[in-house]
C-alpha cells in the first residue's frame, strides 16, 4: 500500500529556495581551487642622464674655458694682470663687507650697485610712463604714426651717451643727466614695440568693437590691452636691458657713486682685480634682470593652440 505524504505550502517553498543553493554547493565545490595570480614583473627603464650633457656639462665646459683662457694671458701678461686664483682672493674680500661705507667716494660694492639700481629704475621707469601710452597712441591712430615715425627714425640710432651733455646742461647735475640718458635710451624700445602690437590686433576685433559702439577706454582695457601685452613686455625687457648697459658707461662719466663710478675709481688706483670683479658684477645683475623679465613676459604670452 503506497502511502502519499502531503507538505505544507510553506514546506514546499522552503524545499524548491533549497534545491538551486545545494546545486550551486556542489558545483562550486566540483571545480578546483584556481591558482593565484601571479604579478607580472616588468623591467624597469633605464634613467636618462642626457639632461646632464645637454644643460650641466656645457655651461660648465664654457666657464671652464674662460678661465684657461684667463690664466693663460694672465701667464704671459707683463704688466700683472691678475690670475683667476688672485681675484678669487680679492672677492672674497670685497664680499666679506659689501656695504661698509667711509665716505661719499668710499663705498662698498654693494651700496654702488644698489645706486645704480636706482638710477636706472627712475629712469626706467619715466620711460614706461612716457613711452607705453605713447606707444599706444602711436599705433591705435594712423595720423599720429605718420607724424612721429620719422622723428623716432631718427633719433632712435643716436648713442644714448650723446645726450648725457644735453641732460648736464639742462639738469645741471650729474645725477639727474644719468637718470636723464637712462630715460631717453629705453623709451624708443617700449615705443617701438607696443606701437607694432597694436598695428598687429586682429582687424576683426576692431570690428566687433565698432558693432557693439564700444568706447575708446573699453577698447583700450578689454581688446588692445591684453593682445599688446606680450609685445610690451619684450619691448620692456629690451629697454631694462639697454638701461642697465648705459648706466655703466654714464657713471663713469658723471663720478658719484655706483657701479660704473666703482669701475673708474679702481682704474685710477690701478686695481685691475676689482675692475674684473666690477665687470662680473655687471654681468650677474643684468642676467637675473633678464631672467626675471622673460620668466615675466613667458607668464603673459599665450601660445595657439592648434587643432
Amino acid at each position: 500500500m503506497v502511502s502519499a505524504v502531503f507538505h505544507s505550502p510553506l514546506e514546499a517553498a522552503q524545499g524548491q529556495l533549497a534545491t538551486p543553493a545545494a546545486a550551486r554547493k556542489s558545483a562550486a565545490a566540483s571545480v578546483p581551487p584556481a591558482e593565484p595570480a601571479q604579478e607580472e614583473t616588468t623591467p624597469r627603464a633605464p634613467r636618462d642622464f642626457s639632461w646632464i650633457w645637454l644643460r650641466v656639462l656645457p655651461p660648465i665646459l664654457g666657464f671652464a674655458l674662460l678661465v684657461l683662457i684667463w690664466e693663460l694671458v694672465a701667464l704671459k701678461s707683463t704688466t700683472g694682470f691678475p690670475s683667476p686664483a688672485a681675484v678669487w682672493q680679492q672677492a672674497l674680500t670685497v664680499f666679506s663687507d659689501p656695504f661698509y661705507s667711509k665716505g661719499p667716494n668710499d663705498q662698498g660694492v654693494g651700496w654702488n650697485v644698489l645706486s645704480s639700481l636706482q638710477r636706472v629704475a627712475l629712469g626706467f621707469g619715466l620711460a614706461a610712463a612716457v613711452g607705453i601710452p605713447a606707444g599706444f597712441a602711436i599705433g591705435r591712430f594712423e595720423f599720429l604714426s605718420r607724424m612721429f615715425n620719422p622723428l623716432i627714425s631718427l633719433l632712435r640710432p643716436v648713442s644714448p651717451l650723446a645726450w648725457l651733455p644735453i641732460g648736464l646742461l639742462v639738469f645741471k647735475g650729474a645725477n639727474p643727466a644719468a637718470i636723464w640718458t637712462i630715460f631717453i635710451c629705453s623709451i624708443w624700445p617700449m615705443i617701438i614695440n607696443t606701437a607694432v602690437g597694436v598695428q598687429r590686433v586682429p582687424s576683426d576685433y576692431m570690428n566687433v568693437a565698432r558693432v557693439l559702439n564700444l568706447s575708446e577706454w573699453k577698447i583700450l582695457t578689454k581688446i588692445l590691452f591684453p593682445a599688446v601685452l606680450p609685445y610690451m613686455l619684450t619691448g620692456v625687457r629690451l629697454a631694462v636691458g639697454t638701461a642697465w648697459l648705459v648706466i655703466v658707461a654714464a657713471e663713469m662719466l658723471t663720478g658719484g657713486v655706483g657701479i660704473g663710478f666703482w669701475v673708474w675709481d679702481e682704474w685710477n688706483n690701478l686695481n685691475v682685480a676689482n675692475i674684473i670683479i666690477a665687470i662680473f658684477v655687471i654681468g650677474v645683475v643684468g642676467l637675473v634682470l633678464e631672467f626675471a623679465l622673460i620668466r615675466i613676459a613667458t607668464a603673459f604670452t599665450f601660445e595657439e593652440v592648434k587643432a
